[in-house]
């Protein structure tokens, strides 16, 4: 039993979708290319742009974050009501 046990590889992650990534045909490894790639441009390059951290210019530190979130949570559940 403990042969069988010694015998068993760890299962490797990076082999098994490097074994399929070049297996697959032209065009599917283009349209897998073509995705990665707006997923860099959507993370990597557009979400500074228009998700910019509005925390961080409001207070410097988290204290300085939470009291403003608080005080402006503060200050629109007065207005609702």
């Amino acid at each position: 039993m403990t042969t069988e046990v010694q015998q068993i590889e760890k299962f490797n992650w990076f082999k098994m979708f490097w074994a399929g990534f070049t297996t697959m045909s032209k065009q599917s490894r283009t349209l897998w290319i073509i995705v990665i790639l707006k997923l860099f441009i959507m993370f990597a390059i557009l979400r500074p742009i228009f998700f910019p951290n509005f925390l961080k210019s409001q207070a410097e530190d988290k204290a300085g974050q939470a009291e403003y979130v608080r005080e402006q949570m503060i200050e629109r559940s007065k207005s609702q009501d």
